[in-house]
């Protein structure tokens, strides 16, 4: 291991790599949890999604160990399995077999760009303040999702009723105040002083937190066991409907997957790597190229065993703040979810009112950087505004990102400066009003 990962070059030694491993690990878990809460919602088997959750966060974190050898975890994206389930699924009326084509789609796509050196060209030919607006917006939608689901499922309703429900006079309103909406508020302070008060796994705590509130108030059933073989992958794995993602309604999906994946890995990647020492005087990262293909290899790998897009995750860094700077860290981080696939039974209690504060942290996290956003500048702030305010406003991230895009090209063409726009962006606006269209027409994304 010592030599194959080079552990004295980089400064590092075996006791800094299992800690950064496990730090990590602690840091993302709750993806265990929220994950199969949130796709579960689109009618796939639950069980099934533990553990292949797990499985996809094992497979994407080994790749980046073996083939890129750095210190970077991945599992399936937040933001993204949002979009897969209030967009597609829930939005669209896409069956979730057609939605994982989607994914299966973009990842192969991706997968090409990234073995012909264009995805790294792709990023960097659209204007840093819509790049930023996505991830804003997105943390901006999936904190919305975190409050509506800070509440019991009412069997009646047959949904989760939380702290924000639809209200026929508002449009949206506060729910009723009950035990389930109490203890996830709760979750979400206890979140919120950890994280001020940096503990290491604060979200993980706070999902835990919660459960076991609602276990005393009997918001939450108590499992029969604690340990258990993990649940089998056959009601999910392989089911993707490849032909039915191919079909012309789709193209804003698969335009939206690849892109909000390729602005969050790109950024991910640039950030851990810094913290790692990864980058060279010239700014040059030698290590991208293997990560962005262990990145693709790992979303079409995802989409066969029945997750949504599979993505490099931010939260690395505080592993590698702890110490890892090698791929012997993520060995370590991908070894502890596969021991957490023997907990199916305790994970699969894990009410819907219990992730949702983890949700709406993670909402914060992935708006602050809002503050980049040059927005004294109205030709950056009026698209940068449009991508994050109809992102929640229309509960769909495609629409979101194909308004901002859209508006920034039509800013452009009135102040003299369409020659200025490169050929990417042309053709991201052409593919945005496809999508708009198809939209508004009853049949977009």
């Amino acid at each position: 291991m010592e030599k194959f990962f080079n552990l004295q070059a980089r400064g590092t030694n075996m006791r800094q790599e299992v800690f950064g491993g496990i730090t990590t690990f602690l840091t993302m878990a709750y993806i265990i949890f929220v994950n199969p809460n949130l796709l579960g919602i689109t009618g796939m088997d639950q069980g099934a999604l533990i553990t292949v959750t797990c499985l996809a966060s094992i497979i994407g974190t080994l790749l980046a160990a073996f083939w890129a050898k750095v210190p970077f975890a991945m599992a399936p994206g937040m933001g993204l399995n949002a979009f897969f389930t209030f967009t597609l699924v829930k939005g669209q009326g896409a069956s979730w077999e057609e939605a994982l084509g989607v994914v299966f789609i973009s990842g192969i796509v991706f997968l090409i760009l990234t073995v012909i050196g264009v995805r790294e060209k792709i990023v960097s030919s659209i204007p840093v303040s819509l790049r930023l607006a996505v991830g804003a917006g997105i943390g901006l939608f999936i904190c919305f999702i975190g409050f509506q689901n800070m509440g019991p499922f009412v069997p009646e309703a047959g949904k989760v009723v939380g702290l924000i429900v639809d209200n026929p006079a508002t449009l949206v309103g506060l729910g009723t105040f009950n035990s389930a909406t109490a203890w996830g508020l709760a979750g979400l302070v206890l979140i919120g002083i950890l994280e001020v008060r940096r503990v290491k796994g604060s979200i993980l705590i706070g999902i835990v937190f919660c459960t076991l509130g609602g276990m005393l108030t009997g918001d939450v059933q108590v499992p029969d066991a604690i340990i258990a073989m993990p649940k089998s992958i056959a009601p999910i794995a392989l089911k993707l409907d490849v032909l039915g993602a191919l079909k012309l309604s789709m193209i804003g999906a698969i335009f939206s997957f690849m892109f909000v994946d390729l602005f969050d890995s790109i950024g991910t990647i640039v950030a851990c790597s810094y913290e790692a020492k990864m980058v060279e005087k010239d700014g040059n990262i030698p290590v991208i190229g293997k990560v962005l293909e262990a990145d693709a290899l790992a979303t079409v790998i995802g989409s066969l065993l029945g997750t949504s897009t599979t993505t490099t995750y931010v939260e690395s860094a505080a592993g590698i703040s702890s110490g890892a700077r090698t791929g012997l860290a993520s060995v370590v981080t991908a070894g502890l979810f596969f021991i957490a696939m023997f907990f199916g039974p305790l994970i699969g209690v894990v009410p819907a009112f219990a992730t949702a504060p983890a949700l709406v942290i993670v909402g914060v996290f992935m708006f602050k950087n809002i503050n980049q956003i040059d927005f004294k500048d109205f030709n950056e702030a009026i698209p940068a505004f449009l991508t994050i305010i109809l992102m929640p406003l229309t509960y769909s991230i495609s629409t979101g990102l194909s308004f901002g895009f859209i508006a920034y090209t039509v800013i452009a063409i009135a102040n003299g400066r369409a020659l200025k726009l490169s050929p990417t962006m042309w053709f991201i606006t052409i593919l945005s009003l496809i999508n708009l269209y198809f939209t508004m027409t009853g049949g977009g994304a």
